[in-house]
């Protein structure tokens, strides 16, 4: 597809008493999108336009586009099986951070062009091999040689082999949403894999780049994706829990706030996290913000801290896994998972192996696997 690339960004945050207020932020997620791409669109962090809580930081143009894709890649490659948005949106996460930053307009055209690094072998980017020009500028926009191209980064030279006009104005352009979105389904169908087995996904991903940790940093975004398209099955939860679970679902596509949120709802919060950002502005909730607020509601005050939360009511110890949780219960997140002094991030777990999360800066209240935030650090039970 392209050269790999291994540039990893990974976002950090602790649980800090700021102005008398504690509050818990950003959980160290891996969220890369290669250096250059990074340069060039200027985004930061995770940031995006909400889309309701089923894919909170994907602007929504995009994922009409990878919706688009997933229903005319079959006339393509009748014999593909398992394509889902969520696939989609996981490599475009990776590669241009789903194009935040630029104009996407009704027909889908990205403006300006996401170009990556001249292949010349310079090593910017990441690139040690040369590629020799094969569009003549068409693409790239140069002749002097070969880049990647698009929100799917595409190099030219592939591009020829899987481009499709899927926008309707019988051009096919990777520098299109809807086009590059099709193309790139086109691409991990191959001759017609079955994505629903992880095995034949993982090799679909590795050969949009060929690097183990590409795989896995994808897939962990196709996962996240995926828990945070579903709504959880509540039928079988009742009373109070449920009391909680509804209280914190109600608050989908509320914004993220640093110090936000308290008992009565959401609130403007305060700067800075580490990464700097300032919730002052923002009327919303931080992770421990909409626990103590969700909780309220079914009668229990929470202290304000994730790391103060999780002496509340019974500890389930991390050791026990995932499988221990029921819905309703806190799930933490530590530095150093055995040590609650560390625990910097806390969710509402709904069962299904999803929790609602309000992550970090940038993002909104949302549906998130478990396994979105590193340093699992068992849970507790309130109710």
């Amino acid at each position: 597809m392209r050269p790999p690339r291994h540039r990893i960004r990974r976002w950090g945050c602790v649980v800090a008493l700021l102005l008398f207020a504690a509050v818990c932020c950003a959980a160290p997620v891996a969220g890369a999108i290669g250096a250059f791409v990074a340069l060039q669109t200027g985004a930061s962090n995770d940031g995006g336009i909400a889309e309701g809580g089923s894919a909170a930081d994907l602007p929504p143009r995009m994922l009409t586009a990878y919706k688009k894709a997933v229903q005319q890649v079959g006339r393509h490659v009748p014999k593909c099986r398992g394509m889902r948005w969520p696939i989609l949106a996981g490599i475009a996460k990776v590669e241009s951070n789903h194009a935040v930053g630029r104009k996407i307009t009704a027909d889908g055209d990205i403006r300006p062009k996401i170009y990556g690094v001249l292949l010349n072998g310079s090593g910017a980017g990441g690139n040690t091999t040369v590629f020799p020009d094969t569009d003549g500028g068409k693409w790239d926009g140069t002749a002097n040689g070969e880049r990647a191209v698009g929100p799917f980064q595409f190099l030219p030279s592939t591009w020829e082999g899987v481009g499709k006009d899927a926008s309707g104005d019988t051009t096919a352009d990777p520098h299109n949403a809807d086009d590059a979105a099709l193309g790139a389904a086109i691409y991990l169908c191959g001759n017609g894999r079955d994505l629903t087995k992880r095995g034949q996904l993982k090799a679909a991903i590795f050969q949009y780049n060929h690097s183990g940790e590409y795989v896995a940093n994808v897939l962990g975004w196709i996962d996240q994706y995926t828990a945070a398209a579903k709504d959880p099955n509540l039928k079988n939860v009742t009373g109070r829990i449920r009391t909680v679970i509804e209280a914190a679902l109600s608050q989908r596509g509320v914004p993220y706030s640093w110090g936000g949120g308290n008992a009565n709802g959401k609130s403007t919060g305060i700067c800075c996290s580490p990464s700097g950002k300032s919730g002052a502005n923002i009327m919303g909730f931080d992770c421990s913000g909409l626990t103590t607020y969700a909780y309220a509601k079914a009668g229990i005050r929470l202290p304000r801290t994730a790391a103060a939360q999780a002496g509340v009511g019974q500890r389930i110890p991390a050791r026990l896994g995932t499988i221990a949780l029921k819905p309703g219960d806190l799930v933490f997140y530590a530095y150093a998972p055995g040590r609650d002094s560390t625990i910097y991030h806390v969710g509402i777990y709904v069962g299904s192996g999803q929790m609602i999360n309000a992550a970090r800066p940038g993002t909104v209240v949302r549906l998130d696997a478990v396994s979105a935030m590193s340093g699992f650090a068992g849970g507790a039970r309130l109710l």
